[in-house]
């Protein structure tokens, strides 16, 4: 098994909101992988004295925890309990009903010797490729089925689409939400790797069109993690005025974490 982790801030002056993990039993056999991307925070986010980095390692960190030790959780029930131990430790000096309390997109995946199970909410990614070369992409697409206009301004896709039904989700302090993740199980004698990316790495495929994701699959083999990262940064600079990124940021933080079985 061959794993392998970059992480790069959008600006070098601010935290980066990104967060992952993955742990392998001493047995060798199964494994799982975290990776958060930690939404940015804008003026008037509510009363919460914690920024966004503290609260994506808490989060991660519960999800590696119960990942890793409660086989018998499903993925689902494992967001359900980080979320529910984060909001806990800091829900009596925070405002965790604020739509913009701190919060973050989630990708998990856990696998053991014969079976993969993944979870993906908001807009990050798992690739997963298969033994012949096939590269499935497991999206929560919700987001991108907004109408625009809904998103025209963070007020009015705070007060109409954000955590709301007919809206999009993320993982914030409502343990309900992860009923609304993506999920599925896979044999794992059918996947040769997976890939986890924020929505700051897949910017290559989903923004720049720069190829597929079978792809991208293949330049993270090729160029490694930081390739594509980097491969990003280069369009992101070729498209400065050309309206590429709409009301995006210019930079995001971007993470791949990649795991061959």
């Amino acid at each position: 098994m061959r794993i392998q982790l970059a992480t790069v801030p959008g600006d070098p002056a601010r935290p980066n909101e990104d967060w992952a993990a993955t742990a392998l039993p001493a047995s060798g056999l199964g494994g799982l992988l975290v990776v958060l991307d930690g939404v940015t925070p804008l003026p008037g986010n509510g009363d919460c004295v914690h920024d966004v980095p503290w609260f994506t390692a808490r989060l991660g960190g519960a999800l590696t925890e119960l990942s890793a030790s409660r086989q018998d959780m499903t993925l689902t029930e494992v967001l359900a309990e980080s979320i529910r131990r984060t909001a806990d430790a800091h829900r009596d000096t925070c405002d965790l009903s604020h739509p913009r309390t701190p919060q973050a997109t989630v990708v998990l995946a856990r696998w053991g010797a014969a079976e993969l199970e993944y979870l993906v909410l908001s807009d990050s990614a798992l690739l997963l490729e298969s033994a012949d070369g096939t590269v499935r992409a497991v999206l929560d697409d919700r987001l991108d089925r907004v109408p625009r206009a809904s998103l025209a301004d963070d007020a009015t896709a705070d007060l109409l689409v954000r955590n709301k039904e007919g809206g999009f989700f993320t993982a914030a302090a409502d343990p309900s939400v992860a009923a609304r993740a993506v999920t599925g199980r896979e044999p794992l004698a059918g996947v040769r790797a997976l890939a986890a990316l924020t929505d700051g790495a897949t910017r290559w495929v989903d923004t720049f069109r720069e190829g597929s994701w079978a792809d991208c699959v293949a330049l993270i083999r090729k160029a490694g993690p930081e390739g594509l990262i980097e491969r990003v940064r280069e369009c992101e600079g070729a498209g400065a005025g050309r309206g590429f990124l709409g009301r995006a940021k210019r930079h995001d933080d971007a993470t791949v974490l990649v795991a061959e079985l």
